[in-house]
């Protein structure tokens, strides 16, 4: 007999907003208690995500997208459900890249009033989040997968 621990807080959704035009993304900065803990990075570059409550992943996607970096999402292009840590938790993390517009500025961002998140939004060009891909700069895994999903299936976007 073998003991082992698990979490179990329920499943998320990812979403990486993009602007094809302008060519950049907009993500958030925000302090992450664990990679604080475990390697002194306390202020992560991250993909706007959030756990899922009763309604379907893409309902919960555009609330996330509207409560943190105030942006109003359309149609959204989903890349997978993956298990964000098989080891340790039984959260499976639903991926979306969503083309939004200036006209899609719906709000501010920065967290839902009440959950003290302290979220700052950051508009990134796409070149640059490639390239700090390729040097190992991205450490949240789920910003890296929909970093190189988008450029996987729209590389034009990368090049100006």
């Amino acid at each position: 007999m073998v003991e082992r621990e698990i979490e179990d807080h329920g499943n998320s959704v990812g979403i990486l907003p993009y602007h094809p035009e302008r060519q950049i993304s907009t993500l958030v900065r925000e302090l992450r208690v664990p990679p604080l803990f475990a390697a002194g990075e306390h202020v992560l570059l991250e993909a706007p995500v959030g756990l899922i409550d009763d309604r379907c992943p893409e309902e919960n996607a555009r609330r996330e997208a509207i409560e943190e970096v105030g942006l109003r999402l359309h149609a959204l292009e989903f890349i997978g459900a993956t298990y964000s840590c098989t080891s340790l938790t039984t959260e499976e993390i639903h991926l979306y890249l969503a083309i939004y517009r200036l006209p899609d500025r719906a709000e501010a961002g920065g967290g839902a009033e009440g959950e003290h998140e302290n979220i700052r939004v950051v508009e990134i060009p796409l070149a640059e989040l490639a390239a700090r891909a390729d040097r190992a700069e991205i450490t949240d895994l789920k910003t890296l997968t929909l970093i190189l999903a988008l450029r996987a299936r729209h590389p034009e976007l990368f090049h100006r």
